[in-house]
């Protein structure tokens, strides 16, 4: 099937970053076929759509997350995240697989709903008698039609042994390496037409032993995937690394085998000068979550300084209990005034912002070869924004309305070509229903955190 969009802005985002005022998108089947200035050539065998007011950019791709988050929104809101995790710990553990593919799929629709049609999760509470949660929130992205990467989560360092999380939301060592593996051997697909890739993600300095981190790595590098965890997000982590391992987060992850070209880590935040250019040299990613970080009060991400460094950096929403709002075009906008309330106006262009939610969460994820630009011969992930609405009529740059204005109205979403979100609307979703569906979830999700 042949789609062509015609008539719109296109900010292709491409080697050269080419832009065009006018121009055309052409899609055949799984693959764009032309992208180009002018209205495209007909084409009898072709749908097209009419792009007149519109931008059409690579589909966003959101770098961190953890789904599962949706059904407790609102909670600590004033605390920080150490006090905030201490809170939310006993309510997750009560999780099971309906429950998961509720909160998934709620999740899911936000992020489609504001542009993105690629997304990690990071999923690292796993009860007991929890069931297959995993593979419960994977079934929720395929049967919205977006383009996933989770990643198998883990934590097994408890309170008991020196860690945050209580003790009923870790599990043993060989338990998380025989459950990783399964997951890996079970759902990877490293094709190149890949709607599905497996990642491997324990949780953070504070919540998993050493042995963990050494054995994650090892397995993901014998399987070929990739390796992300959380670090440097709060003060208080760095001061744990110091104190308990003596030395900094980024070196106690190095130590470990943990930096690297197939590993990016969450917030980065307080990255020093050594730690930055460490991760330069390796080519070791970041995702960025300016709307999560300022909610928890944890600090500014040092954007500029990262990607002046050459280190690849995307941007994430991070958990919807952390960033009630869950929007991936939101964190665009808020990575540019973050950036530039500490570092000035020059600290991050309009489109080196709108790079980040594209072409370079696709490099963070290690997709870049199949997704983050409109080029012939990647695959049609295509966002199709309205600007031409009484919130934007008069912002002469398009690219500023999309990153600067009020998030636009969505005119359509193709993953693989195929349409997820049109006229600002899910495709395939009763939402109204997805509603009534969150609000049960949550409800009986903070019923059984106080025995009810």
């Amino acid at each position: 099937m042949k789609t062509v969009i015609d008539g719109c802005a296109v900010a292709t985002m491409d080697g050269d970053r080419a832009e065009y005022a006018v121009g055309h998108v052409v899609i055949d089947g799984a693959r764009i076929a032309a992208v180009g200035e002018g209205p495209a050539s007909r084409d009898a065998d072709a749908t097209y759509v009419d792009g007149r007011g519109c931008l059409a950019t690579p589909g966003f791709v959101n770098t961190h997350h953890h789904l599962y988050q949706w059904l407790t929104r609102g909670a600590a809101v004033d605390d920080t995240l150490f006090d905030w995790l201490a809170t939310l710990y006993p309510v997750w553990a009560g999780l099971d697989e309906e429950l998961v593919r509720v909160g998934a799929t709620g999740a899911l629709v936000q992020l489609a709903r504001t542009g993105c049609t690629t997304t990690m999760d990071h999923h690292y509470v796993f009860p007991a008698d929890g069931g297959d949660l995993l593979g419960a929130e994977i079934e929720a992205a395929r049967a919205l039609g977006l383009r996933f990467l989770p990643t198998r989560g883990s934590m097994d360092l408890g309170k008991s042994s020196g860690g945050l999380p209580p003790d009923e939301v870790v599990e043993k060592l060989d338990a998380i390496l025989a459950a990783t593996t399964e997951a890996i051997d079970r759902h990877h697909d490293p094709s190149p037409d890949s709607m599905l890739r497996i990642g491997v993600a324990p949780c953070s300095p504070f919540s998993v032993t050493g042995d963990l981190l050494e054995q994650s790595a090892a397995l993901a590098r014998d399987r070929g995937v990739r390796l992300h965890t959380h670090l440097a997000e709060t003060t208080d982590e760095d001061e744990f690394c110091r104190e308990k391992f003596g030395s900094s987060p980024v070196e106690y992850l190095e130590s470990l085998g943990w930096l690297g070209p197939d590993v990016w880590f969450a917030h980065g935040i307080h990255f020093d000068d050594t730690g930055l250019a460490a991760l330069a040299a390796s080519g070791t990613g970041v995702a960025h979550c300016p709307s999560s970080n300022a909610r928890l009060g944890a600090g500014i991400c040092r954007t500029r300084d990262l990607r002046d460094a050459g280190v690849p950096v995307g941007l994430g929403v991070d958990g919807a209990a952390s960033n009630e709002a869950a929007s991936l075009v939101e964190e665009v906008r808020h990575a540019v005034l973050f950036a530039r309330a500490v570092g000035g106006p020059q600290a991050l262009t309009v489109r080196a912002a709108l790079e980040l939610a594209t072409l370079g969460g696709a490099r963070v994820l290690g997709w870049d070869d199949q997704i983050g630009s409109l080029e012939p011969g990647k695959l049609a992930d295509v966002a199709l924004w309205r600007v031409d609405t009484a919130a934007h009529a008069g912002i002469t740059d398009p690219v500023a309305a999309l990153v600067l204005g009020t998030p636009p109205p969505l005119e359509l979403l193709l993953v693989q070509g195929r349409p997820v979100v049109r006229h600002d609307a899910m495709v395939d979703v009763d939402e109204e229903r997805l509603a009534v569906d969150v609000r049960a979830a949550s409800g009986t999700l903070m019923r059984r955190a106080v025995g009810l």
